[in-house]
Formats: structure tokens, sequence, C-alpha cells
């Protein structure tokens, strides 16, 4: 593997297709040189270019294939006692400016930072806990929030991205890649669920519940045993609450939160009624500028790329970071919407249409880790696509 110094960057920028055409054409028996990969979502002017690859001889380092020096910089050469030239420095090392990010206090205090939802959301309960002292801003929709922050409308969002008992949230992961933000930051939300009705209705009242529909499928069971059986879905739990409080619904319900429940004047019959009691959600935190990553406490890094159709290439791709002990905490394949399908010849000569899918990979790992950007560096050797999605802290409080 090319030998290259580790830059001290929070992301991996996009290598020049001359680079990759380089690369490729030192070796014989390499493929035909790839495009140009990119693995930001947007030019960052404080980032510096990766150096150029080189074949040449180099020591062994720890982990088998990154640099051996300190922090991936050159110590610099000792000036002479009486020499009038200030020491060499390489402009590498040299300290990124702050951005607005770094620089935004870790409570919120002044932040406008945006959901989906209406009051009572459990994203708002996320975007508080996120952000203690910031001001939220509700959103109709998911692109909606994307959008709020990209155009400059608010600082944030707090947008979920997987639960325990519903799975990944799909349509957060598409808009990851349509949009130019930054994940920095995660937190987790313990979901209770209640069953929410106007003042002085019973249980026995109700005839159907409304809600969203994760919402209703984590409380299915509970629901029939209350013999509730029919449910209608809607956009959102708050929704559904301020739905059943506007009309002055007599045989309905809501599932939504107990804040739901203070904010629209509803009685709570029933608590904690999903299925499974451990219920959490995991929210990320967007913003338009990366935060600086750090090693001094638990970081994830997450990415998303493609790869060609052969025999073990997935295995290639994961083999990165096993070798280099990072840990895996998800992945997921979403199918690539802009190339659905990759023509290829089979076994038989036979020309086949194989769907296409990007992975998307959360790693148990700091892009201030040399390791981390020498992972990077060896899966961008073959990946058609490669993008970070952000680095940012672990959520190790209590859901």
């Amino acid at each position: 593997m090319a030998s290259m110094t580790t830059p001290r960057l929070p992301f991996l920028p996009a290598r020049t297709r001359s680079a990759v055409a380089a690369t490729s054409s030192s070796s014989p028996s390499s493929p035909l040189p790839r495009r140009s990969i990119k693995c930001s979502s947007s030019t960052n002017a404080n980032s510096a270019p990766l150096p150029s690859t080189s074949r040449q001889p180099r020591a062994p380092v720890a982990d088998g294939v990154g640099s051996a020096d300190l922090n991936g910089l050159r110590a610099p050469p000792i000036p002479v006692a009486d020499s009038p030239l200030p020491a060499y420095r390489d402009p590498h090392g040299l300290p990124r400016p702050l951005t607005s990010a770094d620089l935004m206090e870790s409570s919120g205090e002044g932040l406008k930072v945006a959901y989906q939802g209406f009051p009572g959301a459990y994203s708002e309960a996320a975007a508080k806990k996120a952000y203690p002292n910031c001001q939220t801003v509700p959103c109709e929709h998911f692109d909606t929030a994307f959008q709020a922050v990209q155009n400059w409308i608010v600082d944030r969002a707090v947008l979920p991205l997987e639960n325990t008992l519903g799975g990944s949230i799909h349509r957060n992961y598409d808009l990851l890649l349509r949009h130019e933000l930054h994940i920095v930051g995660e937190v987790r939300l313990a979901v209770r669920h209640c069953l929410l009705a106007n003042r002085g209705v019973k249980i026995g009242n109700l005839r159907n519940v409304i809600s969203h529909p994760q919402a209703l499928a984590q409380c299915e069971h509970t629901l029939t045993e209350l013999g509730i059986e029919h449910r209608q879905a809607v956009d959102d739990t708050a929704g559904a609450a301020k739905l059943v409080a506007e009309q002055m619904l007599q045989d309905t319900g809501a599932v939504a939160s107990s804040l739901a429940a203070e904010l629209y004047g509803l009685d709570i019959l029933a608590e904690n009624i999903q299925d499974e009691k451990v219920n959490v959600t995991r929210f990320m935190m967007l913003a338009r500028e990366p935060i600086i990553p750090r090693v001094d406490k638990p970081f994830k890094t997450s990415i998303v790329f493609s790869l060609e159709e052969g025999p073990g290439q997935l295995f290639k791709a994961l083999a990165v970071f096993a070798l280099r002990e990072i840990n895996l905490t998800k992945i997921e394949s979403r199918p690539h919407k802009k190339r659905p399908f990759r023509v290829a010849d089979d076994a038989f000569s036979t020309r086949v249409k194989y769907f296409d899918y990007l992975f998307y990979v959360d790693l148990e790992a700091s892009m201030a880790d040399p390791k981390t950007q020498n992972a990077l560096r060896n899966l961008e050797e073959f990946a058609t696509f490669l993008r970070v999605l952000g680095s940012y802290p672990t959520d190790v409080s209590e859901a």
C-alpha cells in the first residue's frame, strides 16, 4: 500500500482524478483507474488536501498501514541556535480556525433547533435533551428540518435515525446524502408511550386510536388487550394528540407522550403501553459545519460508500476496519437511487442487472485517530464512492 503522511484533519477530502490514476498505473496488476471519490459533503476551506501517494519504501508501523510519525506529522528540524530563520512547521500541523460549531455552548444557549412534528413530539424532547436551553422549531416534514439548517433558518436539527423496536428511519438516511450537512452529535431518548383521551373519556369508550405508524406498531399488542381494535396512522404522535383535543373526539384516543397530554389538555389513561419496555430512539444532531474530532473521549464516525460488483467486495471493505481493530456499531444498506442497477457479466457470460447499494456504516472511532484515517484511505482505493457524514461524540448518558 502507498505511503502517505496522515494529516490532522477531521475529515478525509476527495482525491483528484489524477492522483487516483497515478496510483493505479503504478501497478501492472491494478484495474483501470477509477473516477475521483468524494469524501465530504462540501468543500471546507479550512481543510488541507491529502498529500499525493508514493511508492517509496517505508518503515513498518504499529497498525500495519499508517504513518509512523507522532500524530501523523514529522517532527520539525531543530534550528541552529544563532540562525535568524524560524523553525520549519508542516502546514498540515497548523490548527484549523475555530468555527461557530465549535463555539456553541453545550447547553444550546441561543440556538434554534429544528425537529419534525408538532410541539410535544418525542423529537422535541430529544432536541431539549441535546441542547437544554435551545429554542425548538417544529417542522412539518424531515425534509423541512434539513432545509431549515441548510438555509440558515435554524442552527441545528435533531432527527431520529433508529429505534430499538422499529429499526432504522430510512428517510433520514436518504436525506443525509441529499443535503450538505454534518452529523455533530447523537442523543438517545427513552420513548414511553401513553394512551391519551379527552377529559372524562374512559378506556371502555374508545373505539379508535390514532398515532404515528411506528408508535402504533410498538403498542399493537397492548392496544389489543385494552380492546381497541381500530387504528389510524397520522404523521406525528403529538399531532395525533392535537387532533383529538381540537376535535373533542369522544371515541378516539391518541398514542403520544406525557408532554403532549400536558400541552393539549388530555388525560393519560395508561402509561408505558409499548409492547417492549426498553424502547429507545437514537437521534442525530445536524449542523452546517463539522466539529473538530478528538481522541480524549469516545467518538463515532459515520460514513457512506458504494462498491463495484464482485466476490468479496463488501468483505474487503469491512476488513479495512477489522484489521485495525476498529469496531463497527451499525451497517445499513440503501438503494443507490442515482444508479439503481449495475450491469455485469456472470459466470456464463450473460449480461445481468444487479441492484446497486450504498452502505452506511458507524465506526466506534474518531477521525482524529490516524488508524481511522488510514482505514478510510484503504477503503478509498477500491470504493466507487466514499463520504464522511460526521465524526462526533458518542452519547454515553442514560436514555
